[in-house]
């Protein structure tokens, strides 16, 4: 954890050998699964088998998470590498590619607006602005966790901030773990964390499915277009999160008037705006003004990133020292860059077409028209992301075979690539974000509460999809 915020979602650690039957099958399944394929009698040229036999190699580190994400990519790349699958440059492409940079532009802005006090300043205002109600707290929870992700890319570290304003509440209003507000704020807040960084282009997932569909298509993602495309999305899960958690968690106490006392307190003590607030501000909605206008200038959305990223570490006109470079954490980064790696790498030896056959052709028959096209890879992603756990993982090993499915199938690539990649944010279990661990840690809700909530936002995306998708989507330039 640097600055208040922690490394980014989804980065396992590797386990001891023994742990947990799922480490142990994993480690056995990663030497076994690849080995079998490597010397098994496809009808494959060598390099196309051997490609698979290293990518099964990842994905399988990657489901069990026996080693870092970033310690297994990079392996895998070295393994293209030595083994002679490919050449150096191919091995190690996705450390060229602008998604892996546009990532690592935006660790620093959300290090900048941590930094220099903006984003927890934003917080109280706008829950401040919002009013001191507990209906009214928990709205305004909701809209500044979806206002934090425009400014910090991590779920993570949104969790961070406002469980630290949540956990200031709830010690003024003398309320512990098992109160009915605790819950209703901690599951507000840790499950729009996790599903705002898919509607808006921010955190490590979300930048990768761009990346790695944008890879395989050949079509640039803008960032306005992604925004376009699920912000309808956020003004119904808003409303209807607001009113769900307030049914299912009804307050002991509705008054809370020193709710606003506390939030007053708090402001005070951070005092007048600063300077480096000030210059964190401007340099955000510089970002946040290009990308919203990036279909007028298109100016890539990773060359914006990485701009005023890079911008903000100039001294004399950022905010951020050598020392925060320092802590960048670049796991997350080095993962993005293996994860594009292995995607160029299976399209170049055409292994990515067994691959496809495998994954995703029963799926064909069903996928005729823009409600199916809404409904079945959507919930499909949905079961993947339970047995994969991690949003990384998953987007990762199935972006680049689905993407070879839709245009070998002739099916509608880019919004089939899109439902996938937002389906990767509903969720049921702890285990299946590294944001939702964070908020579970708290402990003011239980994982039977992120069940129903998890699941009833669910259904509700898909609903929404389901109309956005035929209808909405064509309008915006999405076919």
């Amino acid at each position: 954890m640097a600055n208040g915020v922690p490394a980014a979602e989804d980065f396992g650690k590797a386990g001891g050998f023994l742990r947990s039957p799922r480490k142990l099958a994993g480690y056995l399944l990663a030497i076994a699964v690849p080995v079998a394929l490597w010397f098994a009698p496809l009808r494959l040229e060598a390099t196309a088998k051997h490609a698979l036999a290293v990518a099964s190699f990842m994905i399988i580190a990657w489901i069990s998470e026996i080693l870092p994400f970033a310690i297994t990519g990079l392996l895998g790349c070295y393994f293209f590498w030595i083994f002679k699958i490919v050449r150096l440059e191919s091995a190690f492409s996705g450390f060229t590619d602008s998604t892996t940079w546009f990532l690592f532009g935006a660790s620093l802005l959300g290090i900048m607006a941590t930094k220099s006090g903006l984003a927890r300043r934003l917080a109280y205002l706008v829950l401040r602005r919002v009013g001191a109600s507990y209906s009214r707290l928990l709205l305004g929870l909701i809209l500044t966790s979806f206002v934090l992700t425009f400014l910090v890319p991590s779920g993570m570290a949104c969790v961070v901030i406002m469980a630290a304003v949540a956990l200031g509440l709830m010690q003024v209003f003398g309320l512990g773990t098992g109160s009915n507000i605790g819950r209703g704020l901690f599951i507000t807040l840790t499950y729009t964390a996790g599903m705002f960084d898919k509607i808006v282009m921010a955190g490590a997932t979300t930048i990768l499915g761009r990346g790695l569909i944008q890879k395989a298509t050949g079509i640039e993602v803008y960032w306005s277009v992604w925004l376009l495309a699920f912000f309808p999305v956020a003004v119904v899960v808003i409303f209807f999160t607001w009113r769900l958690v307030l049914w299912l968690y009804p307050p002991e106490n509705e008054a809370l008037e020193e709710g606003a006392a506390f939030l007053d307190s708090e402001l005070k003590k951070m005092g007048p705006w600063s300077f480096t607030e000030k210059k964190s501000l401007f340099l955000m909605l510089v970002a946040i003004a290009l990308w919203a206008t990036d279909l007028l200038h298109h100016i890539s959305p990773a060359v914006i990133g990485i701009g005023i990223g890079l911008l903000a570490a100039v001294p004399g006109i950022g905010v951020l020292n050598e020392e925060d470079l320092k802590r960048v954490n670049y796991s997350p980064i080095i993962f993005t860059g293996a994860a594009i790696s292995m995607g160029i790498v299976l399209m170049q030896t055409k292994a990515l077409q067994a691959m496809t056959t495998v994954m995703f052709a029963w799926m064909r028959p069903l996928i005729t028209n823009g409600f199916t096209t809404a409904l079945v890879p959507y919930w499909t992603a949905f079961v993947y992301h339970i047995f994969l756990g991690s949003e990384l993982s998953t987007i990762a090993t199935s972006i680049p075979p689905l993407m070879d499915f839709a245009k070998s199938n002739g099916l509608a690539v880019l919004p089939l690539g899109l439902v996938w990649a937002f389906a990767a944010g509903g969720k049921i279990f702890v285990y299946q974000s590294g944001v939702i661990v964070t908020g579970y840690s708290y402990g003011y809700f239980e994982a039977r509460d992120l069940f129903r909530v998890g699941l009833c936002l669910t259904i509700v995306e898909s609903l929404v999809l389901l109309l956005l998708v035929p209808f909405y989507w064509p309008l915006i330039g999405i076919r």
